[in-house]
């Protein structure tokens, strides 16, 4: 029989703070560029682990596996994987060579057990990129952007398991 200790351990998870990267040199003339969210992320983080682990892999994988945020305007996003399996998250995920037909390159920022440090690391480069992008612009960034960036700042601090 466990032991009250054993029974009260809860289930272990991993998150990642990434960046993605797009291909500044594609060619997109005619095509909109590609915009990351969590529905296309996901899918190909999916679509990696069963390329390269195969259907068990996958199964195994999806238990914990879940992206939790993705802001579209910094390429910012938190993944969540078991403890068991957040390896093989990450082996798929450094396999990606695109997202639609847009190449990209991920950039791990943070590696956590708790979605406490995640979220700090995650706030503080939103906000240095945010700025980057308010000087790039002349400090002339429309409505919209600075809305949806505080959305998404917003949306950091309030992640929760």
């Amino acid at each position: 029989m466990p032991t009250r200790s054993a029974i009260m351990v809860g289930f272990k998870n991993r998150y990642m703070v990434l960046e993605v990267f797009l291909d500044p040199n594609k060619d997109l003339t005619g095509n909109d560029p590609i915009i990351i969210t969590q529905f296309n992320l996901s899918k190909s983080i999916k679509d990696s682990i069963l390329a390269n682990f195969g259907e068990c892999g996958l199964a195994s994988s999806l238990n914990s596996f879940q992206v939790k945020y993705v802001n579209p305007i910094t390429k910012v996003c938190i993944i969540r994987a078991s403890r068991q399996q957040y390896q093989k998250v990450w082996a798929a995920i450094t396999m990606i060579t695109s997202i639609g037909n847009c190449p990209v390159v991920f950039n791990l920022l943070k590696l956590s057990g708790c979605i406490k440090a995640c979220k700090d690391a995650a706030l503080k480069c939103e906000e240095s990129k945010f700025e980057n992008c308010k000087l790039l612009a002349g400090i002339q960034l429309n409505d919209d952007v600075k809305q949806h960036m505080q959305n998404c700042l917003e949306k950091i601090k309030v992640l929760e398991h």
